[in-house]
């Protein structure tokens, strides 16, 4: 099989589970002996995108980054796992147009659900003010209107969502099939 590139880019709120799927598909696509590198947006932010805020435009620009790495890693046979909150949805849908190969998945769970998921206890800090622009509290998410892939977290556990985004991966050709082990006495 010719290694296809790809872009699978997960959008949802903060503690949806981006970060969990990612790492979990990171995991299965390397046994699967495919090319992946993941872009973590709270790792991007520290590196490539270190010195931007939290405006509109400065999270676009965040986004428009990300989506030129990882544009070209996918040119290059690797698929680009984006594991970002990409709040907007023009920003997303300019990320689509201009890469061949995008999926986007779509990590769904409820502001409440995130909130209880939180570790960091940002939302907790974004609700008392001491945390300003926190995406689902004062500044919006706007939800995707077409995800290639919804995965609703709060409902599947971890290995539901990856077998979905995988099984769709395999019927598209981006993936092999899982490989069957057969055992010869």
């Amino acid at each position: 099989m010719e290694r296809k590139g790809l872009v699978l880019w997960l959008t949802g709120l903060s503690a949806a589970g981006k970060t969990t799927l990612s790492k979990g598909l990171e995991r299965e696509l390397k046994r699967r002996a495919c090319l992946v590198e993941v872009l973590d947006g709270d790792i991007v932010r520290t590196s490539l995108s270190k010195g931007l805020g939290y405006s509109r435009e400065d999270r676009t620009t965040n986004m428009r980054r990300i989506a030129f790495v990882a544009n070209l890693l996918s040119r290059n046979g690797v698929i680009a796992i984006v594991a970002a909150i990409s709040p907007y949805r023009e920003a997303r849908e300019e990320m689509r147009q201009s890469i061949e190969n995008f999926i986007e998945v779509y990590v769904n769970a409820p502001l409440e659900v995130c909130e209880a998921r939180d570790a960091k206890g940002l939302y907790a800090m974004a609700r008392v003010g001491e945390l300003l622009a926190f995406t689902g509290i004062d500044d919006p998410y706007e939800e995707p209107i077409h995800p290639d892939i919804t995965c609703y977290t709060d409902r599947e556990t971890p290995d539901e969502s990856l077998a979905k985004i995988l099984a769709i991966l395999e019927e598209q050709d981006y993936i092999p099939p899982k490989p069957h082990v057969e055992f010869f006495i």
